[in-house]
């Protein structure tokens, strides 16, 4: 099985210039849990997910206290400036992995579950035909054996 068999044809993007609550406003109106970042040429740029909304939601995390903070400081540099973010260009996760809609759906499965991630923007010619999700895949696995 091919991944344009199985692919969410009418995909919505949003600009590096959208405001994060309009990508949030996205998100809830469309049932949707993360919308690909495309560039004025339709290249795909990154993704912003809930998780991404989310990260701004929570804030950025304290500093530890105490005289040797710094040498314990766990805190993530990238979350701090997902928190601070205003625009899908300073929340998303970039680079966006992408995967071609002729590949096989077990390239998408190996590749979501290699790296973590529940989406891929199906990308043919430098532009966004459609995306794939964890939920796409699982109901793949649902059809009758012969097909």
């Amino acid at each position: 099985m091919r991944i344009k068999e199985l692919m969410t044809p009418d995909v919505a993007t949003v600009t590096p210039e959208t405001t994060l609550k309009e990508v949030a406003r996205l998100l809830t109106e469309r049932g949707i849990s993360g919308v690909p970042v495309v560039d004025p040429d339709g290249a795909v740029v990154g993704v912003v997910s809930e998780a991404d909304v989310l990260v701004k939601e929570r804030g950025p995390e304290g500093r530890p206290a105490g005289r040797f903070a710094w040498f314990t400081d766990g805190r993530d540099p990238a979350a701090d400036a997902k928190a601070a973010a205003r625009t899908a260009a300073e929340a998303m996760t970039s680079p966006a992995l992408t995967i071609g809609p002729e590949r096989p759906v077990s390239a998408a499965a190996r590749l979501m579950i290699e790296r973590g991630i529940n989406r891929l923007p199906v990308v043919k010619d430098g532009a966004v035909v459609g995306i794939v999700t964890r939920a796409d895949l699982v109901r793949a696995f649902t059809r009758p054996d012969a097909e």
